[in-house]
């Protein structure tokens, strides 16, 4: 008869734990972080490991509380050890950038890997980095892109991208254009940027697909569009020597000046360049030395070259002028440079 009557009492604390996380959700999607939070704890205080996934996000976002990732690592070791897989994944991934505990990338790999053990698409993938990287583990590109492709099965667009950059260089398989196409377009028609780079680069050079600038052109630009530096480049470049496009300096000018702006080399070398000729641009000795020397300093030989040469055709309060906008660019992280 007791064991009944426990059975029963866990089966009514089990439903009311998980109406608790219910009500926890539902404050969450209207925003009523301060209910949630309440909802939440007492579901926590019961043993409901959803319940403490959601403060350790709640924690680790700051979101109705002050931002605390030791709280939020706290959190999610709770639910990490019941076995809960997003928890293993959050816990590995706090461990792996440092956040709330000692960076500690074998500690963040051991998470993952109890994470993807049970499908975790994310966690298969993020082990799948560490394996390619070598960090916290031997590095592996054979168990790397295992990982990678257990992942993008599950139609993770970063694992697709990375599965075709396994393919395309020949790390962990053979080295097979077509097939890094094929995984770089899976992932490119989800969104992923970095993925539509990769994808406009083998339409450049006709790596895997026939070369068509004007595709290489068009996945560049929605990669563009989402600020990838490498991608704002490219088109760019596709503008100043009219492939795929009408030649446009000035557009070159503007894709170079985004690109640049994240602090891209080849993006302010070619500015610079830009600048130097008067192409798309005012012509500005000034701030073609400015980008010149922004280059130079990051270690760039002909940005070097270039930047000695411009001094020469310049009066002392011009370089004056152009050294103190490089300064000024630089020690802003390239947000003031115009």
């Amino acid at each position: 008869m007791h064991a009944v009557v426990l059975s029963l009492l866990l089966l009514i604390s089990s439903i009311a734990c998980a109406g608790d996380v219910d009500d926890g959700l539902a404050a969450l999607d209207r925003r009523d972080y301060k209910t949630a939070q309440i909802k939440f704890r007492l579901a926590a205080a019961s043993g409901s490991a959803s319940a403490q996934h959601n403060l350790g996000v709640m924690y680790e976002y700051g979101e109705g509380v002050t931002q605390d990732y030791a709280e939020a690592v706290r959190w999610y070791r709770l639910a990490a050890a019941q076995g809960l897989s997003s928890s293993q994944h959050n816990l590995g991934k706090m461990y792996q950038l440092g956040d709330g505990v000692a960076q500690d990338y074998a500690e963040a790999a051991r998470w993952y890997r109890l994470a993807a053990a049970q499908g975790l698409s994310i966690a298969q993938f993020r082990l799948g980095r560490m394996y390619g990287e070598g960090k916290g583990v031997v590095q592996d590109h054979t168990e790397a892109v295992r990982l990678y492709r257990l992942s993008a099965a599950q139609g993770d667009p970063a694992a697709q991208n990375s599965l075709g950059v396994s393919y395309e260089n020949g790390e962990g398989v053979p080295q097979n254009y077509a097939e890094a196409a094929r995984y770089y377009n899976l992932g490119a028609i989800q969104g992923n940027s970095a993925a539509q780079y990769n994808l406009g680069q083998m339409y450049r050079k006709g790596q895997g697909v026939f070369q068509d600038y004007a595709g290489a052109a068009r996945w560049f630009r929605l990669a563009a569009d989402q600020s990838n530096s490498e991608a704002q480049y490219a088109l760019g470049f596709m503008y100043l020597k009219g492939q795929g496009v009408s030649q446009d300096y000035a557009e070159a000018a503007r894709w170079y000046k985004l690109a640049a702006a994240q602090g891209n080399l080849n993006a302010q070398y070619n500015l610079a360049m830009l600048y130097n000729n008067g192409q798309g641009v005012s012509q500005s000795i000034v701030r073609a030395h400015m980008w010149f020397n922004i280059a130079a300093l990051q270690g760039d030989a002909d940005g070097v070259k270039r930047r000695d040469v411009a001094a020469k055709q310049m009066t002392p309060p011009q370089l004056l002028e152009a050294q103190r906008m490089a300064g000024e660019c630089m020690s802003s992280n390239f947000k003031k440079c115009d």
